[in-house]
């Protein structure tokens, strides 16, 4: 059934509350987790017709390191229960990169929690489930948080 499943967490619990839903189905079908996190850079406008970084390369850098560590904490208690399991740290755009990264792992489930947002914060701060939901050529597990 399912060889390869990308689980987008970012750091939250909100996020993690895909994990028991993707172990069971890894558990069944003898799937390899494949964790992923994003660091995305977000942009900072300072002119009309100028778009700078918000954040120098070293703070990236260390984000990308905080999350690698975070993954690594998952992934071996993960590992402690006889699962299968992968993880990447990854810059950019956080849609785009799941879509990418599912391609490039030719995994045959991404499963991630929503958030939920509705209203003027979904708005404001988008939604990752719904981009990836109109934009992924394979099966999407949503659970909502």
């Amino acid at each position: 059934m399912y060889k390869k499943i990308l689980v987008p967490l970012d750091g939250s619990l909100r996020a993690e509350a895909i994990l028991p839903y993707a172990e069971g189905l890894a558990a069944c079908t003898g799937a390899t987790l494949i964790l992923l996190h994003i660091v995305d850079a977000p942009l900072a406008l300072v002119s009309p017709y100028d778009v700078m970084p918000s954040l120098s390369m070293e703070d990236l850098q260390e984000q990308k390191k905080q999350a690698e560590a975070y993954l690594q904490t998952l992934q071996h208690k993960l590992q402690a229960k006889g699962m299968q399991v992968r993880a990447f740290a990854e810059y950019g755009a956080v849609v785009t990169t799941i879509i990418e990264v599912a391609a490039r792992e030719d995994v045959g489930l991404i499963a991630m929690a929503s958030h939920g947002r509705t209203g003027l914060s979904r708005v404001f701060y988008g939604s990752v489930a719904d981009g990836v939901l109109h934009q992924v050529d394979r099966p999407l597990l949503l659970v909502r948080a």
